[in-house]
């Protein structure tokens, strides 16, 4: 079953408050598409295809400094966007969504840290925060901000750049030679890598997170999919688990995804305007009984 376009908002959000009304412990699973209304690009097309080349991967950051000096760069200028980025209505309806007791755990695979920031408690970072780094010899943790402002002081010059930002903090920054660019060691050990605290491509996402997630979907009594084409493994494995586990599967998202076959209900319209609607809807009989 699908509902699809912005013009049928009013039986989309009806059909998707039925939903979250028959299912009132909602595992939520989140992905770029909450955070695009935030200035953060997305990754896919509406086809599930990519916008841009895949960002790097676990292998090629560790492999080679030459990738270490070309991802730094890339992020000093790149990362101010992702840090200055505030949240958004989808955001703000999730949390509501979560003080009303209807979300009993949202689990993103967004690195940028804006439902914690729009009041959201119940929240599993299946792919860590962008804003810590990670000593990959002993374990040291930085502050990303407290790096980017060492890697300022080393290379200057690089700050009056500006460029197009990519989803995870990138800034397509072509045609430049990062051979010179200056990237500090750990402070703490002197030789080790600093990496951000984030599971790039290549990584695994630690198990411990994602045994957290399955006992938190195992717990729900449906699943709620928004503004995530589950093309990555990570995210798809929820899908498949409550699909099997008999669970009943929404989604909210603008384009084709990797589960489209496992939903039960898919609503194809503007993530932000869609879940303030749902919210209010919700709350409707509420406020006509007071």
């Amino acid at each position: 079953m699908e509902n699809t376009g912005f013009e049928g908002i009013s039986q989309n959000i009806g059909v998707l408050a039925e939903f979250v009304s028959r299912h009132p412990r909602l595992f939520v699973l989140t992905g770029a598409g909450v955070s695009t209304d935030c200035g953060i690009p997305d990754y896919r097309d509406a086809r599930g295809d990519w916008k841009r080349p895949p960002p790097v991967s676990h292998q090629a950051f560790m492999g080679s400094h030459g990738v270490r000096q070309r991802y730094w760069a890339r992020s000093l200028v790149g990362f101010r966007a992702l840090a200055a980025a505030h949240p958004g209505k989808a955001h703000a309806a999730l949390t509501a969504l979560e003080r009303q007791s209807r979300i009993t755990s949202l689990v993103t695979q967004n690195v940028d840290g804006l439902h914690q920031r729009a009041g959201a408690r119940r929240v599993i970072d299946l792919h860590g925060q962008a804003d810590v780094v990670k000593c990959m010899n002993c374990d040291a943790t930085l502050m990303r901000h407290a790096l980017h402002d060492e890697l300022a002081r080393r290379n200057p010059e690089w700050l009056s750049l500006s460029a197009e930002v990519g989803p995870d903090g990138d800034a397509d920054l072509d045609g430049y030679d990062f051979s010179t660019f200056d990237v500090p060691s750990c402070h703490r050990c002197r030789v080790g890598v600093f990496k951000p605290d984030v599971v790039f491509f290549g990584d695994n996402v630690p198990r411990a997170r994602v045994e957290q997630a399955f006992q938190a979907l195992e717990e729900a009594s449906g699943m709620l999919v928004v503004g995530s084409s589950l093309m990555v493994y990570s995210g798809f494995r929820f899908a498949r688990q409550a699909a099997k586990r008999g669970k009943p599967i929404a989604c909210v998202n603008l384009g084709k995804t990797r589960a489209d076959a496992l939903f039960d209900l898919k609503v194809t319209a503007p993530i932000g305007p869609t879940l303030t609607a749902l919210v209010d809807a919700l709350e409707l009989p509420q406020r006509q009984a007071r």
